[in-house]
């Protein structure tokens, strides 16, 4: 069984753009809106009437309601990206001391990195998680060598001396 349709507030809105709508998609976006709630239509029985998909209904009613209506709560997790646990700047605010050691020394120690965002965020992540904070902050494996090849720690290493006498 479908929920029940939410939005009571915005009936009147909604009636007073199909009055004064200029363009098709005005219209069938009010219509998404004001047929479940004042006809108690389901989602399908709309999306038939106004002639459109079931899911392009469904995205039209809630554009009404935050962009035409003005509501912003609608959002959720606080704007962040999907299943994230920190916003960006909170990440780079995270990193700053990691990082900072990663220029000293040229590694980063990802095992207690993994340590500390388990007991930022409050549960387990996977190695691979760590990786992609690290990759989405511009450190990947190949930037580390690359800084490190730069820093001369790679062309002072006995088997790179070898190889260079061959």
């Amino acid at each position: 069984m479908a929920r029940p349709a939410t939005g009571r507030e915005f009936v009147e809105t909604a009636k007073a753009r199909i009055a004064s709508a200029k363009t098709v998609d005005a219209l069938r976006a009010a219509q998404a809106l004001l047929l479940p709630l004042e006809f108690g239509l389901s989602l399908e029985q709309t999306a038939i009437v106004i002639g459109l998909s079931k899911s392009r209904t469904g995205k039209l009613r809630t554009r009404f309601q935050r962009i035409e209506c003005g509501v912003e709560q609608v959002k959720t997790k606080k704007g962040l990206r999907n299943h994230a646990r920190m916003s960006l700047d909170e990440e780079v605010k995270f990193l700053a001391p990691f990082i900072a050691q990663g220029h000293d020394t040229g590694v980063l120690p990802v095992p207690q990195l993994k340590a500390e965002l388990e007991r930022r965020i409050g549960r387990k992540v996977s190695t691979s998680t760590v990786y992609q904070l690290l990759r989405r902050h511009g450190w990947s494996k190949f930037a580390q060598q690359h800084r490190a090849e730069q820093k001369g720690v790679k062309s002072s290493s006995p088997a790179r001396q070898k190889k260079d006498d061959n």
